[in-house]
């Protein structure tokens, strides 16, 4: 059995900035808590929310690492007390409460998933983060129905490529929006019915079109500032429009009449301030609903580029240019 260092390489950060501020060190390694396993990372998912807490905005919660990375894979290294579902040698995929860029990490053990079957080790880091924020937002927060039209904003980024599959295989008809021709094609063929070419399409006169008039039942929101009103324009009768970032800004003006008259709900939320409770919750569901279609190929991590972990500001700018399709990963 592999034996535990008393040291780990890690990336962690000078201090908020730019890429520039990420830095290779070494650290003690973490032993388990109670209910916690020790991971021996594999890979490590990269995402915008480590963008944003490498800028500064975006703090980790009270009491949790402040080394980035918040989904990973790989195998149990050791296991806390009352762990009785794995042991060590297990190999799993989990949603992490931060530490994920480093060659350790602890966290429940209620929050770890297996790999789903003709997944490897590291391509299974590319699902638990993108999957359980697609589930709590579209089908919990959004109540997306079989038959309802959902529109995407982001469609070729990590979050997009798994909602567009999600809510295809629950029976949605699905809209999307990106920033490239090539973007476009790629969300087609993976299941989106339209995809919008933002830069050269206006997006609300295009979804009108496609609803006859009458607009989606819900909206998957990553852009925010001016994208809200625009969205609310094509949002049905009781549509839902949920939003799960702010690309361009937290802040807008906003005419609630029409809000009102047409009895529509804005909502929205985040993952990693969530109970550990609530998150142990999401995983069983999407353990039980979505790891059989991963199993049978319906649904597919998209896998832009691998990063080693040493190259973790370079993973971070390719994110920032957002020329990426699907998931940025780090392989440590």
């Amino acid at each position: 059995m592999h034996s535990i260092p008393d040291q780990m390489r890690v990336i962690s950060m000078s201090g908020p900035g730019g890429p520039e501020v990420l830095q290779a060190e070494s650290r003690p390694v973490p032993r388990p808590a109670k209910g916690e396993v020790l991971i021996r990372l594999r890979a490590s998912g990269v995402n915008r929310p480590d963008l944003l807490q490498r800028a500064g905005a975006y703090p980790p919660p009270t009491g949790a690492t402040d080394l980035l990375g918040l989904e990973g894979s790989g195998e149990v290294a050791a296991i806390g007390e009352g762990v009785e579902n794995l042991a060590v040698g297990d190999q799993v995929c989990a949603l992490l409460p931060g530490g994920g860029y480093a060659e350790y990490c602890v966290t429940p053990a209620s929050h770890c998933l297996p790999i789903p079957p003709g997944f490897d080790l590291v391509t299974a880091a590319a699902l638990p983060e993108t999957i359980l924020t697609v589930w709590a937002n579209v089908i919990e927060g959004g109540n997306l129905e079989p038959g309802e039209t959902i529109l995407i904003h982001g469609g070729s980024s990590g979050i997009g490529v798994m909602a567009i599959q999600i809510a295809r295989n629950h029976g949605a008809r699905v809209i999307v929006t990106a920033g490239s021709e090539e973007k476009c094609r790629f969300c087609e063929a993976l299941g989106a019915d339209r995809a919008i070419n933002y830069k050269q399409e206006d997006f609300v006169a295009v979804v009108k079109s496609l609803t006859d008039g009458k607009g989606v039942n819900l909206v998957l929101d990553m852009v925010g500032g001016d994208y809200i009103e625009k969205n609310l324009r094509v949002l049905a009768v009781e549509g839902r429009h949920v939003s799960i970032a702010f690309l361009n800004g937290s802040k807008m003006m906003l005419n609630l009449a029409p809000v009102m008259m047409r009895r529509q709900v804005l909502t929205g939320s985040t993952l990693r301030i969530r109970s550990d409770a609530e998150k142990a919750r999401l995983v069983e569901a999407v353990r039980l609903a979505v790891w059989p279609q991963l199993a049978t190929g319906a649904i597919k991590a998209v896998i832009h580029q691998t990063f080693p972990l040493s190259a973790a500001a370079d993973a971070h700018r390719m994110m920032e240019k957002s020329q990426h399709i699907g998931k940025i990963l780090l392989e440590i």
